[in-house]
C-alpha cells in the first residue's frame, strides 16, 4: 500500500534560524524548508507552540506528486498523511557532515495494542519487534518499512498525557568522522558510546536540534 516514508515535519517557532541550524547538523543543503535524506524528508513548519516532530507521512505513489491526503489514526493523537513528495528509491546523499538518513523515529504511546492496528494492520508497516522491557516498566514495538524504522514505547509507569512523536535518530557512515565534522560546526554533543543495538556506537546530539531529542548512530 504505501512505499516508504515519505516525509516528517517539525513545527518550529523560528524557521529561518531552525534551517540553519538544521543544515549545520545535518551537513546537507535545504530544498525551501526541506532537507532530504536518503531515506525522508525533514520540513519545517513555523509553529506559536512549543517545537517538536508533529507529523509522518507515508509515501504513497499513486497519489499525484505534492498532494497529501490526512490519515485516519483512530484512537491515537498523532498527525499522519499518506503524500508523494520524493521518490521511493532509497537516495545517494553528499552531506558535510557524514550523516545520510534516518535510522527511527520514537513514539511515546498510551497503548501499544492501538499502535498495533494502527500502523500494523491498517497502514501495512511490518511490525519486526514486540517486547516487555520489565527494568523501566514498559513494553517497545519497532515496525519497519522502507529501510526506517518506527520505534514505539509504552511507558506503563508513567504514562504520556497523549501520543506524541518524541524524538529521531540519524545514521552516519562513520561516527569518529560525523563527530569531528559537528565539531568544526559548534554543534555540542556527548562522548561516543556504545549503542543499545551490537556492532554500533551513538552520540547524543545536544544543540542544533530544536529541543527534539536526538542520536546520531553508526558502525563500530
Amino acid at each position: 500500500m504505501f512505499a516508504a516514508f515519505d516525509r516528517a515535519y517539525l513545527d518550529i517557532p523560528s524557521p529561518d534560524t531552525a534551517l540553519n541550524e538544521y543544515t549545520s547538523l545535518l551537513g546537507i543543503a535545504p530544498q525551501g524548508n526541506c532537507l532530504s535524506l536518503a531515506n525522508l524528508d525533514i520540513c519545517l513548519r513555523e509553529t506559536a507552540g512549543e517545537p517538536g516532530i508533529a507529523g509522518l507521512n507515508l509515501l504513497d505513489d499513486d497519489l499525484a506528486v505534492g498532494t497529501e491526503q490526512a490519515l485516519d489514526t483512530a484512537a491515537l493523537s498523532i498527525a499522519m498523511a499518506a503524500s508523494h513528495h520524493r521518490d521511493p528509491e532509497y537516495r545517494q546523499i553528499n552531506s558535510a557532515t557524514g550523516i545520510y538518513a534516518v535510522d527511527h523515529l520514537v513514539l511515546q504511546t498510551r497503548d501499544a495494542d492501538a499502535c498495533i492496528a494502527l500502523f500494523g494492520e491498517q497502514l501495512g508497516l511490518r511490525l519486526a519487534l514486540d517486547q516487555e522491557v520489565p527494568e523501566w516498566g514498559g513494553r517497545m514495538l519497532f515496525f519497519r518499512h522502507g529501510k526506517m524504522t518506527l520505534e514505539v514505547i509504552q511507558n506503563l509507569k508513567e504514562p504520556p498525557v497523549h501520543d506524541f512523536f518524541w524524538g529521531i535518530t540519524y545514521l552516519c557512515h562513520d561516527i569518529d568522522q560525523t563527530i569531528a565534522a559537528l565539531d568544526e560546526r559548534t554543534v555540542a554533543h556527548s562522548p561516543i558510546r556504545s549503542g543499545r543495538k551490537p556492532g554500533t556506537r551513538v552520540a547524543t546530539i545536544k544543540s542544533h536540534t530544536l529541543g527534539i531529542p536526538t542520536l546520531i548512530i553508526g558502525p563500530a
